[in-house]
């Protein structure tokens, strides 16, 4: 692990996003909330914000951080997809794109599970971390 010990405290915060894509009619099943299995968005919201948590524990040499606030929001786009965003915030020595990236990939890791009985060619794509604010690097935003 990268020794952050003299390090300054500095507010941190991270977005990433995730994307997946579908066939509309499994979209619209989630949105009209006839999944057999419950509220999609709502579990994999869960998913992320718990995976968030565990970043440390599935990411090797990754840091253990003291999270402050991790949202995952999850939206249709378009009639064939949903855009997972999430982001998390700390006061620390070392910075959040791992935890928000993994949310977001969790989520989606989610989603997935949850709907591959009725749609096996579902594709998570467009992993990426969207910004970084804080610490010694500054801040960080992705191109469109």
């Amino acid at each position: 692990m990268v020794d952050v010990t003299e390090k300054a405290v500095t507010a941190r915060e991270a977005t990433a996003e995730a994307r997946v894509r579908m066939r509309p009619e499994t979209l619209a099943m989630i949105q009209s909330g006839g999944h057999p299995k419950g509220d999609v968005f709502a579990v994999a919201r869960i998913a992320g914000i718990q995976a968030a948590k565990k970043t440390s524990d599935l990411i090797p040499l990754c840091h253990p951080l003291m999270l402050t606030s991790v949202k995952v929001e999850l939206s249709a786009e378009g009639d064939d997809a949903v855009r997972i965003v999430a982001r998390c915030k700390l006061a620390g020595q070392t910075g959040v794109e791992m935890e928000a990236l993994t949310a977001a990939s969790v989520a989606a890791l989610t989603l997935y599970d949850m709907c591959k009985a009725v749609d096996r060619g579902m594709t998570i794509e467009s992993v990426r971390l969207l910004e970084k604010l804080g610490g010694k690097s500054g801040h960080y935003q992705a191109g469109e």
